[in-house]
């Protein structure tokens, strides 16, 4: 069992920065503005010799009662509850204060090992900045920068010296990695929560709840998947913070990543023009893609109606895609969502017989062969898998690059129907034949086909002449 470490301290004094560099990713959100992470967020150890995790949390504020800190706080005193090891982080350069005081006290009384972190040290002299912090009576202080990665090695080490070292598997299960995406207040980190059955992560009544992409490992039903919960998307013309700009950037990089997208929807209110906006991003990406309509429960059967409706207007184009409507606060129709989740994950990531394939495209040819072009008719001739999520086949053949993009459609809906994919949005790709003469310069004629040609010349103008 791998040790777990979790990094606690108030607001901006760099424990994002230090778990991008223990796990050696970008993972957590880093910039200048306090508060940006308020879920924990979990990663595999990869500085040293011993494998662990950590355990990134929330500006951590003992003392809230009510409000998004309180629900931060929560977070950060469930992570403590899971640790092996705490990483209490100060700031150096601001030096020893007040909060810092109250969080040591309720770090004392878990009885966790504490290891008091001075970040920000890099370029001052370190045993004079660290000495108020003993104060705090939690040990020797350990001066880093994480920024910079002074003494992190250490700090590590340090950490995991009374734990038994194990062979260095960095290696994480293979499974269906899903991003739940949607516009602010959909519900999707409820939802994320009720896959999970705990608070696993923030779900507050207040949109913009979640900045960071959260990756969450858990198994149901006997198979590993690794969700991903993100910030919501609003309309471009209506992010103005900074902070958000990093948000939606996050949201797209998890949609790139996953192999299967979750878009919510919420059903009490409009489905609106940006959440096709967002279902378009996802097929541009490549990635399949399963349809939550959240909230269902509130609704009246004539506001249910005119959701449908809404749908398939808004939402035509994403006609591969399983619809399920659910309410994610009550786990309703969370098995049949997650049963087209594996379907969609399945057709992703199918192997296509190059045989079958060759023998789909000639019948589909004989049954409706691609217009002309002139005199010329493009010649399809064979086709094999290029990829996997999204599947792509590749045709062969000449004049490709004249077949409309209605016979291409006409393409993938036969190979999409004779595979049964679901939820995958399955590619075509045409390669055109190279002509083997293309590059070829003629042969220099003989004399004998000169002069053979000069006598067809004369014999021609003395027959028209």
């Amino acid at each position: 069992m791998k040790p777990t470490l979790v990094i606690v301290g108030r607001p901006n004094v760099g424990k994002s920065t230090l778990f991008n560099r223990l796990t050696k990713s970008r993972d957590a959100i880093v910039a200048d503005f306090p508060g940006l992470t308020r879920d924990r967020h979990y990663g595999h150890g990869r500085v040293g010799v011993k494998p662990f995790l950590v355990v990134d949390t929330g500006g951590f504020e003992p003392v809230a009662k009510d409000g998004i800190m309180h629900e931060m706080a929560r977070q950060t005193l469930q992570a403590i509850d899971e640790a092996d090891v705490i990483l209490f982080m100060v700031d150096g350069r601001d030096g020893l204060t007040s909060q810092d005081r109250v969080i040591g006290d309720q770090l004392r009384k878990t009885g966790r090992p504490v290891f008091l972190t001075v970040n920000k040290t890099e370029g001052m002299m370190r045993h004079v900045i660290s000495a108020e912090f003993h104060e705090l009576g939690l040990g020797e202080p350990l001066p880093i920068s994480s920024a910079h990665g002074d003494n992190v090695r250490d700090l590590v080490d340090l950490a995991l010296a009374a734990f038994p070292e194990e062979a260095s598997d960095f290696s994480l299960e293979e499974g269906p990695r899903i991003a739940i995406v949607g516009k602010p207040n959909a519900g999707k980190s409820t939802l994320v929560n009720a896959l999970l059955g705990e608070e696993r992560v923030i779900a507050f009544d207040q949109p913009g709840t979640t900045r960071d992409s959260i990756h969450v490992e858990f198994d149901r039903g006997g198979r590993h998947y690794t969700l991903i919960d993100t910030a919501g998307i609003r309309r471009r013309g209506k992010v103005f913070e900074a902070v958000e700009k990093f948000s939606v950037i996050k949201t797209l990089q998890a949609v790139e990543d996953a192999n299967v997208v979750v878009l919510v929807l919420d059903a009490s209110a409009e489905i609106s023009d940006q959440d096709a906006h967002i279902a378009g991003f996802i097929l541009e990406a490549g990635r399949s893609l399963v349809i939550a309509v959240n909230k269902w429960d509130g609704l009246e059967p004539m506001q249910r109606e005119l959701v449908k409706r809404t749908l398939s207007r808004k939402l035509n184009f994403t006609g591969f895609a399983a619809i399920h409507y659910i309410s994610a606060l009550f786990g309703a129709g969370l098995d049949a969502l997650m049963k087209s989740v594996d379907d969609a994950y399945a057709s992703a990531m199918a192997k296509l017989s190059t045989p079958k394939l060759t023998r789909l495209l000639i019948a589909a040819v004989e049954k409706q062969a691609p217009p002309r072009v002139g005199t010329f008719r493009p010649k399809l001739r064979y086709a094999h898998q290029g990829g996997m999520n999204p599947p792509l086949i590749v045709i062969h053949g000449t004049s490709l690059e004249h077949i409309p993009e209605s016979y291409k459609r006409y393409l993938e809906k036969t190979f999409r129907d004779a595979f049964e994919l679901k939820g995958a949005p399955l590619k075509v790709q045409f390669k055109q034949g190279k002509n083997p003469f293309a590059d070829k310069k003629p042969a220099p004629m003989t004399e004998s086909e000169k002069r053979s040609a000069h006598r067809k010349r004369i014999l021609g103008r003395k027959k028209y002449g």
